[in-house]
């Protein structure tokens, strides 16, 4: 299978590279030289194209599959916009109208679209409550993800990412030293967010994926667990209601406190996918063996 990544960053890469490994044909898809520097030097094509950009789109070749996992840089909801929503219609339609178009066209959205549910479980059939203006067009995006592909004769599917973490991004010192602040965390190692998009591809129809690890965990207990791992002091901890009074948040730091939900991944066990990194136990021992090495 012949397979472009849109946007092939963080993700894109391992999920090139698990492609690669697999017997597949990975085409990295990135704007910037260090972008198209990176894919090569995890051993695949590299081809420079804007996915907001029908015209340098054509420079990739026809494909079985388009996995879009663009990024808008972490920017307001005008640029999500941009990128998400706009940036998706152009990349479908400038693949779903070749001669040859590829079969299936997956897009990888966020858990942020569920909005706050109190704690409570949610899954692929929870409704979206999206809480700003960004996750409402993470929503759109979703929609336009499922639908417009079919225009095309593409199978439209979302693979929606719960928070990611692994190489370069463990960030061990946001849960060792200061405070922390209750309220689940919702985790997937990098490795593990390749490994769904390609079983998505490969082993499944499934339209939507919630691809999340088998244990939502309270910030306090990943604190309290990292600590005790690499050997250092548990750090305070203060509530929610302390931590929002303080006026030193971001607008997605503040929503991130308030909203509380536990997602599923029991569609994904049930269709038989086996994690790498099933909890953030296994998945921050490599970090925890290396912080320990250094001190």
């Amino acid at each position: 299978m012949r397979v472009a990544i849109l946007g092939c960053g963080y993700v894109g890469l391992e999920l090139g590279r698990q492609l690669a490994a697999a017997g597949h044909e990975p085409i990295g898809v990135r704007r910037s030289d260090d972008g198209i520097a990176s894919i090569r030097e995890a051993g695949f094509d590299a081809v420079r194209a804007d996915v907001t950009d029908a015209e340098s789109l054509a420079a990739v070749p026809d494909v079985d599959a388009v996995v879009f996992a663009a990024s808008s840089g972490g920017r307001d909801a005008d640029a999500a916009r941009r990128v998400y929503v706009e940036g998706l219609r152009t990349a479908i339609d400038a693949f779903g109208d070749r001669d040859d178009s590829p079969t299936q066209f997956v897009y990888t959205s966020s858990t942020g679209v569920y909005g706050d549910h109190d704690g409570a479980w949610v899954d692929e059939d929870t409704p979206l409550e999206p809480t700003t203006e960004k996750t409402e067009v993470l929503v759109e995006a979703e929609r336009v993800a499922r639908e417009r592909p079919a225009e095309h004769g593409m199978a439209g599917r979302v693979v929606r990412f719960a928070g990611l973490y692994g190489p370069e991004r463990y960030r061990l010192e946001r849960y060792t030293t200061g405070s922390v602040v209750e309220g689940y965390l919702n985790m997937l190692h990098r490795d593990d967010a390749a490994g769904i998009v390609r079983f998505a591809l490969t082993e499944t129809d499934e339209p939507l994926l919630l691809a999340v690890d088998d244990e939502p965990v309270d910030r306090r207990d990943l604190a309290a667990w990292l600590a005790d791992a690499c050997g250092v002091a548990r750090p305070t901890t203060v509530s929610q209601a302390e931590r929002l009074a303080a006026d030193d948040l971001s607008e997605a730091a503040r929503r991130r406190l308030t909203t509380s939900k536990r997602c599923s991944n029991a569609l994904l066990r049930d269709l038989g996918y086996e994690y790498a990194y099933p909890t953030y136990r296994e998945g921050y021992a490599d970090a925890v063996r290396a912080y320990r090495a250094e001190r």
